[in-house]
């Protein structure tokens, strides 16, 4: 009995011990600890985490869905991952569809090479490369804000890859932002606060740890979102004159309290693309592919299936 009590107080000592490791763990990381779940959840669910060498570089994505599905290419925004279409993309693997959702260079779990100059030109000519290497021969393509900007030039690029384009909130016209663009890379929580009130309405509280360490976080990767904004703050390879040459069917989907690319830029791209229809969803914000998913995606869906 003495022994069986010793061993039961080590084992209650060992699992005190790991609890406490895990809590200052999570206090100090919390987005890595968030991250870390989210990718066992993803693995649990059936969805592969994959990379491939694209022009040198090692570029991270997620697959889920039928194997022999039509194919979905979902391309992040500025500062984002393949995470961020998690709400999303479940209606379009219930719809039937092979979704690939890659990392960007220098985003999510892609490398960051140095010597990359993160424009949208060359973002766009990645993920042209990036069908290349997997043998994605036409596809339907989607991106978010930046994302939106990218897949536009793609679809400009290479017409005959692509069977849909999907604009989620996008960039890419000609407007100079009405809003601080430094507030991308947020040095203290107040800067933070003034981002989440951009990105979406009725921002929560964040709390101090985790608020923390996202500003450590975007510290470690400012020089990336510096060099993509000053790309894109040139506005030299805007897209206004050439959207009236895109002949696919193009579904345009905004929030209307989206306070980064405003509705009124929605507007413009659905009045300057030949076939497309704009889907607004009221109440959401530049964020509404994420949170305002329950809503998009059966609108999604049945655009792609039609």
């Amino acid at each position: 009995m003495k022994i069986r009590k010793k061993i039961i107080l080590w084992l209650g000592g060992v699992l005190l011990l790991l609890a406490m490791i895990a809590g200052v763990a999570f206090w100090a990381r919390p987005i890595g600890v968030f991250s870390e779940a989210m990718y066992l959840r993803e693995c649990v669910s059936g969805i592969e985490s994959r990379a491939v060498i694209v022009g040198g570089h090692r570029m991270h994505y997620l697959v889920e869905g039928p194997v022999n599905g039509p194919v979905i290419v979902l391309i992040h925004g500025l500062s984002g991952r393949a995470e961020d279409w998690r709400n999303l993309a479940p209606y379009l693997t219930k719809a039937g569809f092979r979704v690939y959702l890659p990392d960007l260079p220098g985003f999510g779990r892609s490398d960051q090479p140095a010597d990359f100059s993160y424009s949208v030109p060359d973002q766009a000519a990645m993920v042209a490369s990036f069908l290349d290497a997997l043998g994605l021969k036409q596809v339907d393509l989607g991106g978010w804000s930046m994302g939106g900007w990218i897949v536009q030039r793609v679809a400009l690029d290479h017409p005959d890859r692509i069977r849909r384009l999907i604009l989620f909130d996008s960039a890419g016209i000609f407007e100079k932002p009405t809003w601080d663009t430094r507030l991308f890379t947020p040095t203290t929580s107040a800067e933070l606060d003034q981002l989440d009130a951009l990105l979406m309405p009725h921002p929560p509280r964040v709390p101090g740890y985790i608020a923390r360490d996202i500003l450590r976080i975007s510290k470690k990767n400012a020089w990336i979102v510096h060099r993509a904004l000053d790309n894109m703050l040139t506005a030299k390879e805007t897209t206004d004159k050439l959207l009236p040459g895109l002949k696919l069917p193009v579904l345009i989907v905004w929030g209307s309290e989206d306070k980064i690319t405003p509705l009124s830029q929605g507007e413009t791209i659905h009045q300057l693309v030949p076939y497309s229809k704009l889907e607004v969803f009221f109440g959401c914000g530049h964020l509404a592919p994420l949170q305002c998913a329950n809503d998009i995606g059966p609108k999604l869906a049945e655009f792609v299936t039609r």
